[in-house]
């Protein structure tokens, strides 16, 4: 389902804007409330004078409150829909939302299209996001079956590549980021306010989720963050889908992960399975900041046998 697109970011230097006070309590409690089903209260962390994220509905959500209307960033997931549009229409004065951007097909971001799409919002993804939302899906590592979104709730705007629109009076620039969490993750970046939302290609204190039934590996994510390191300046205020970040913290984390990613290759070229990395202790200097490692052993090695010719070495 992948698209085989080469790369498409251009490093830029973004001008230094203004300093920015890093966001930690909403990001910890998002990560505590992430579990499908898990009813939990909403929490609003305001990033600038028009631009708010909601924790506590799935994945963080990005709201853009402008004169236009208002602009999502992913919707949380559908157990928590209802409760999220009520919010941010409380937060917003009862603006219509006009725009809902999806960063992947999963369902704790995709929660508010079957109502956003219903109502007649524009729905914004990559094209794999539109094509999965309207197939059945298995996603073995998760023993479940997800079914097909109804039409009117699948993106009706796609891209390739990249993209750019104004809304509200602000810039916005989107693109697609290959083969990493997922094969439809993109970023949606706003210069002006400098926000830029990653959805779950960067994690914060956990582990990377790579979904290898959709087309996840860790050498994409890896190259993933290195292309927003691209986008993002000192200043940017960083997304994710459940945590909030500088480019400082991005850059650590890249590093680990790609620390990470060598070590794993080196023991699949060695023939070691999944478990036998655990065993060994492959991810021990981690373990402490990111939790237990065996849901993340476990996608990385089958992500790995999905690209064994680009890793090289076995065949």
């Amino acid at each position: 389902m992948g698209t085989g697109h080469s790369k498409l970011w251009t490093v830029r230097n973004l001008p230094l804007r203004r300093e920015f006070l890093k966001i930690t309590g909403a990001a910890a409690l998002t990560v505590a409330q992430r579990a499908y089903g898990q009813r939990s209260a909403l929490t609003k962390t305001r990033l600038t004078d028009n631009f708010f994220m909601v924790s506590g509905a799935g994945n963080n959500v990005l709201v853009f409150n402008s004169p236009e209307g208002v602009l999502m960033v992913d919707g949380g997931s559908p157990d928590h829909s209802a409760d999220l549009l009520k919010f941010i229409a409380a937060e917003t004065g009862g603006k219509p939302v006009r725009v809902l951007f999806n960063t992947h097909w999963h369902p704790e971001s995709t929660g508010s299209n079957v109502a956003l799409g219903a109502a007649g919002a524009k729905i914004i993804a990559h094209v794999n996001t539109k094509l999965w939302l309207g197939a059945e899906i298995d996603v073995q590592w998760q023993k479940k079956i997800y079914q097909p979104l109804p039409k009117s709730a699948r993106p009706n705007e796609t891209f390739y590549t990249t993209g750019k629109m104004t809304f509200g009076g602000d810039r916005i620039e989107h693109g697609y980021m290959l083969q990493a969490h997922t094969d439809s993750d993109i970023y949606v970046f706003f210069p002006g306010p400098n926000v830029l939302m990653v959805g779950d290609v960067v994690t914060g204190d956990k582990y990377p989720v790579l979904d290898w039934s959709t087309g996840g590996w860790i050498t994409g994510m890896v190259d993933a963050q290195k292309a927003l390191l691209t986008v993002a300046n000192a200043d940017t205020k960083i997304v994710a889908g459940t945590a909030v970040m500088t480019r400082a913290d991005l850059e650590a984390q890249l590093a680990k992960l790609n620390t990470l990613r060598d070590s794993l290759i080196k023991a699949f070229r060695q023939g070691k399975s999944a478990k036998e990395m655990q065993a060994e202790g492959l991810t021990k200097d981690f373990d402490a900041q990111w939790g237990n490692p065996e849901q993340f052993l476990s996608n990385a090695y089958r992500g790995l046998w999905g690209h064994v010719r680009e890793v090289g070495g076995i065949v």
